[in-house]
């Protein structure tokens, strides 16, 4: 087992030397990276160790859309269980506007839609919208700053780059891998078909080897366990 010092300082490990290996070919670490074996009180070079070095096996091919580092993918249990938390964030927002256009209607004896007021259920409209814009906002937020949204913190998961396992920040996690996939949703009504669709799509995804969805791929990002 394999300590390092990153380039911000910091210590990450211990790893096995497959793990590392990966690190290596990943390009998280290199041969001049400081290092420390379990057992030992002395930090070195990563290529003095014989692992390692011209005497250890060479690091493997890290295939194009593989993990490449060491962390721990998340599981789709897990994932999927992240998700139903959100949409029952997303419920709970719109609700309060939901309940405000029932009224309206019950109070109107309307059976139909030609019977509506659309003056009277505006209101709630409104307020429906304005609940679930802000819960993605604060989703988007949460993503930037955390890179993970309401649901992945209860669950314990986190948004990666898939490159070197560091949080994805705005651009890859809140803007690339949240708010243009769920742009469609919205064009043109408040929630449409063809938005629905896609994310159907988007989940089935996730059943591929490396477990990323399609805002994944697009975003260059990937779901991990804390």
């Amino acid at each position: 087992m394999f300590t390092i010092i990153g380039g911000d300082g910091k210590e990450y490990g211990p790893v096995t030397v497959e793990q590392m290996r990966q690190w290596l070919a990943g390009g998280r670490a290199n041969l001049e990276t400081r290092a420390r074996k379990d057992g030992e009180v002395t930090w070195r070079r990563l290529g003095d160790f014989e692992e390692f070095g011209a005497a250890g096996t060479a690091p493997p091919v890290i295939s194009a859309g593989s993990t490449p580092t060491g962390a721990t993918p998340g599981g789709r249990g897990a994932r999927t269980g992240a998700a139903f938390i959100n949409a029952a964030v997303y419920a709970g927002c719109v609700l309060p506007g939901f309940l405000m256009m029932s009224a309206k209607i019950v109070a109107q004896g309307a059976r139909t839609m030609e019977q509506m007021d659309p003056a009277a259920v505006a209101p709630g409209l409104h307020v429906m919208q304005l609940g679930l814009f802000a819960a993605l906002a604060v989703q988007a937020c949460l993503l930037a700053i955390r890179s993970q949204n309401i649901g992945m913190l209860m669950v314990g998961l986190r948004v990666v780059r898939i490159t070197d396992d560091q949080p994805a920040g705005f651009l890859h996690s809140a803007l690339l891998r949240f708010l243009v996939p769920i742009s469609p949703l919205f064009m043109p009504g408040l929630i449409t078909f063809l938005g629905l669709l896609l994310l159907c799509v988007d989940y089935c995804f996730m059943f591929r080897d490396d477990r990323r969805c399609l805002h994944d791929l697009i975003a260059g990002t990937k779901v991990v366990k804390v």
